[in-house]
């Protein structure tokens, strides 16, 4: 790495993107409002073989995403007009499209903001390209492949059907994302037993960093509250503290 590489507070895109290289091209919604890190963030997916639009306003970037049909969104939490928060409450509303959020602030209340509100990962500044890249390919590949065995399971009330990544609760549909229905899908197959968070990591994030327990935690946090009864007294989902998460069936 040059000095100029090592003191830059933009993200490089030098780095063996030939080995990340996608088979097939993967739409991705940029919303980035700094000029510099816009570009070279599109370059360096591009390179590595995504589709990529760029917006710089957070507005118009959701406009973007209505208007659109992509694969992923990767957007900042320091937006004009409208912040990377409400875009994310926002498309979570009706969507379970994966979504990476940027952010220069390491504080632990910046990263678990976005990821209450929906965020599945977060990359904080500065970055190199192929991380970034990395967790977008990780994540894409985890939630587009069908998990094994195909039979529907009925537990607890729940209906949880793999093929068709849906489950109901009593009848009734939860909007579960992608991430979600994987990882609910992953605590049932082995319920009983305490999964830590970094086999969830591996299993349904698709890469094993360490560190990233908030990335886990959070999507718990949201999963109980669209399948518990009460979330702040879970029934299904337990926490095993310092370990992982148990699931048991009532």
């Amino acid at each position: 790495m040059t000095p100029e590489q090592a003191t830059s507070p933009y993200p490089s895109t030098d780095h063996g993107l030939a080995s990340l290289v996608p088979s097939m091209d993967e739409t991705v919604l940029l919303i980035e409002d700094d000029p510099s890190i816009r570009e070279v963030i599109q370059i360096g997916l591009e390179r590595a073989g995504f589709d990529v639009t760029a917006e710089a306003d957070g507005r118009q970037g959701l406009i973007r995403f209505r208007n659109g049909s992509f694969d992923t969104v990767v957007l900042d939490l320091m937006l004009p007009s409208l912040d990377g928060l409400e875009i994310c409450r926002e498309i979570r509303r009706d969507s379970g499209i994966v979504i990476v959020i940027l952010t220069a602030k390491a504080e632990t209340e910046d990263i678990v903001a976005g990821l209450e509100v929906g965020a599945d990962d977060y990359v904080t500044k500065p970055f190199e390209i192929p991380e970034l890249t990395a967790r977008l390919r990780a994540v894409l590949r985890r939630t587009s492949i069908t998990p094994s065995g195909d039979e529907v399971v009925v537990i607890s009330g729940l209906e949880i059907d793999p093929s068709a990544y849906r489950v109901t609760r009593n009848g009734d549909e939860l909007a579960l994302t992608p991430i979600e229905f994987r990882l609910l899908y992953d605590l049932v197959r082995h319920q009983g037993q305490v999964l830590t968070r970094d086999v969830l990591l591996d299993r349904v994030w698709g890469y094993d960093h360490l560190g990233e327990s908030r990335v886990v935690d959070m999507a718990i946090k949201r999963l109980r509250g669209k399948i518990e009864s009460d979330p702040a007294q879970p029934h299904l989902i337990h926490t095993v503290r310092g370990v992982g998460y148990r699931f048991e069936a009532r």
